[in-house]
């Protein structure tokens, strides 16, 4: 049974990077590469310019606090944390979804080409942009986060981390630095390497008893300890998606109307009235959050089954009853 639980966990962490990594290529392919999918993202990115001057101090503040030495500090911090509490493995893999989400976003941006099709004239010279350092900073910290922190504090962390990284990368597209599909890229990314992280410490992580991670047995255990939390996310997360699904299907009506009244691609943003514009960028800004909350959700779902319960907690409970033994671990 242990055997075929941790063959279902390990299942389920090879879907989600396999999911994750196509859904960074459609996205990228869609965005980067197509006409239609660089006048959405140059809409909702020159619709950042509405009201921009009333949240600029956030932004600053933001974008300013996500820097190289703050990255370190956040690898070191998190690292000391799982070593405090005994958990060698665990601060190897939350330091190695840090670190690798990271170099790969860096790896990514410099490698990939982006078409001139003559949308954006005036980021042209800058390149490639996808995808966003400053989100992927934010969201691999979350993470990594969730993973160390002792099971009671993870719902709040989720919670937290996700509007961290939701305001992080919408913070990107309020400050000119990123289109919206920058950001969500940045956190599929992050994703990945998440559920990678879990691969490795399932390969090397040995619970109670010399049990290893696994996927739940029907009928055993209190379900999962913060499934409100993560129904939460994942409501919010899809709610969010479909507004920016209703955003971009306006906006893409709206851009073609304004082919119709001819001019070069760069003109037919340029035609969208402030309000379209508006739309184009809360869209953008919704599917960030959206992304950014489906994340957490996944990442607090999937932490109970990668991170088992550390020796001393369940040192005592073996030589108790069964059904204590169950509620020693879901106390943790």
């Amino acid at each position: 049974m242990g055997e075929r639980a941790t063959g279902w966990l390990v299942a389920w962490l090879l879907v989600l990077v396999a999911v994750q990594v196509a859904a960074f290529e459609v996205l990228r392919r869609v965005f980067v590469g197509t006409v239609r999918g660089q006048l959405l993202d140059t809409a909702a990115l020159t619709g950042n310019t509405i009201g921009q001057r009333h949240i600029e101090g956030l932004v600053d503040l933001v974008l300013g606090a996500v820097t190289v030495l703050s990255v370190a500090g956040a690898i070191v911090a998190i690292g000391f944390f799982a070593l405090l509490r005994g958990r060698v493995v665990l601060a190897a893999a939350s330091t190695l979804l840090v670190v690798g989400a990271n170099l790969t976003t860096q790896l990514l941006k410099h490698a990939a080409a982006r078409p001139d099709y003559g949308i954006d004239l005036e980021r042209v010279g800058a390149g490639n942009s996808l995808p966003s350092g400053h989100a992927t900073v934010a969201a691999s910290v979350a993470v990594a986060l969730v993973l160390v922190l002792p099971e009671r504090l993870r719902g709040p962390a989720a919670l937290l981390g996700a509007g961290y990284t939701g305001v992080a990368g919408v913070a990107t597209l309020s400050a000119d630095w990123h289109r919206p599909s920058d950001a969500v890229a940045a956190l599929l990314v992050v994703g990945g390497w998440a559920a990678f992280a879990g691969l490795v410490l399932v390969a090397l992580q040995r619970g109670p008893s010399g049990r290893g991670p696994g996927w739940p047995s029907r009928g055993g255990g209190a379900g999962h300890p913060h499934r409100r939390v993560v129904g939460l996310l994942v409501v919010a997360g899809f709610g969010l998606l479909a507004v920016a699904a209703a955003a971009m299907a306006l906006t893409d009506r709206a851009l073609a109307d304004a082919a119709l009244a001819g001019g070069s691609l760069s003109s037919r943003v340029e035609l969208l009235s402030r309000g379209r514009l508006m739309v184009a960028y809360a869209g953008g800004a919704a599917g960030i959050a959206a992304v950014a909350g489906l994340l957490m959700a996944v990442v607090l779902f999937t932490a109970p089954r990668v991170v088992p319960v550390p020796r001393g907690r369940t040192g005592g409970a073996a030589r108790r009853p069964a059904a204590s033994s169950s509620a020693a671990m879901r106390r943790y």
